[in-house]
């Protein structure tokens, strides 16, 4: 084979960005450089790798969906080849790209991050916050190398490592009769309106759990913002479940919420939600996602706790 990575790096580009002009803006190169190279791709391995069309950009065929993320793959070993012939074997440098879901990150990734930084400061992290669905594709398509996030609805294709369990709670307004309880069965609330964090697989499981008492929830509000619901449920929207538990429990807007374990006939029968550390399994992970993947267990194994009441 007759090709070189510069020609994988242009072809990167081109389909990232759905264009040649784009792509060449983005690798500062003539159009035409990268217009080459895609050409000579597709000459050497015989196979349509994009569709031009006529004023509306490219599109990736079938066959260049999966030689994409082939191409990534190989570029990200290169990457991690030269990184560590740079750091002669020791020190990491070079730049790794880490997932995590969007409510679990502002609990997590702050002190992992500081911790990581000060063990390898050669290495530089671009983090992707979002939904499990989009955390999945970025890893499958190899934008990301690891993730944080639930083990909720994921993939097969993912090799996922448990790290920590996040235990479900609930909140209400510091006014609500429950309140000074301290700690209630879920069935005392679960009559009552429900505010509910209505992300992807999320509002599955909280719903799920208000269903365990024998009783359907009554949704009075939705939001997919971790504090709306916090602020909504401080001023007496109804009750929330949630897993991860602030410093505090004072809202955006100064209002407070009354945090409820659930006792131990509950907590029993609501399961709690794994968290997780995944990657592609058809991905070789490089040096800098190894050297994370160990700081993501220490951490977990080590700090102090991040989430609800009951959380190991």
């Amino acid at each position: 084979m007759n090709f070189t990575l510069v020609q994988l790096r242009y072809f990167v580009a081109a389909a990232e960005l759905r264009s040649m002009t784009a792509a060449s803006r983005e690798l500062v190169v003539a159009q035409s450089a990268v217009s080459s190279a895609v050409a000579h791709l597709e000459r050497e391995f015989k196979v349509q790798l994009l569709v031009r069309h006529h004023a509306k950009g490219l599109s990736l065929t079938p066959s260049g969906e999966r030689f994409l993320s082939e191409a990534r793959e190989l570029l990200a070993q290169a990457a991690d080849l030269a990184a560590g012939a740079q750091g002669l074997g020791g020190s990491l440098v070079g730049q790794l790209s880490v997932g995590c879901f969007v409510t679990l990150a502002p609990f997590v990734l702050p002190a992992l991050l500081s911790g990581f930084a000060e063990r390898h400061p050669g290495v530089s992290v671009r983090l992707l916050e979002d939904e499990t669905a989009s955390l999945q594709a970025a890893l499958l398509a190899g934008r990301c190398e690891l993730a944080l996030l639930y083990d909720l609805g994921l993939s097969d294709e993912l090799e996922v490592e448990r790290l920590a369990q996040a235990r479900p709670y609930a909140i209400v307004g510091a006014g609500h009769p429950l309140a000074a309880m301290g700690r209630v069965p879920l069935r005392l609330l679960a009559p009552e309106p429900m505010v509910l964090l209505d992300l992807p697989h999320s509002r599955e499981y909280f719903a799920a759990l208000v269903a365990l008492t024998g009783q359907e929830p009554t949704v009075a509000h939705r939001s997919t913002s971790f504090e709306m619901v916090r602020a909504m449920v401080a001023a007496g929207r109804g009750f929330a479940i949630l897993n991860q538990r602030p410093a505090h429990d004072l809202t955006y807007d100064g209002g407070r919420v009354a945090v409820l374990e659930l006792d131990s006939e509950s907590a029993q029968e609501l399961p709690s939600l794994p968290v997780v550390l995944a990657r592609a399994r058809s991905v070789r992970p490089t040096r800098r996602a190894e050297a994370f993947a160990d700081a993501c267990r220490g951490h977990f194994r080590d700090g102090p706790a991040f989430s609800g009441p009951g959380t190991p």
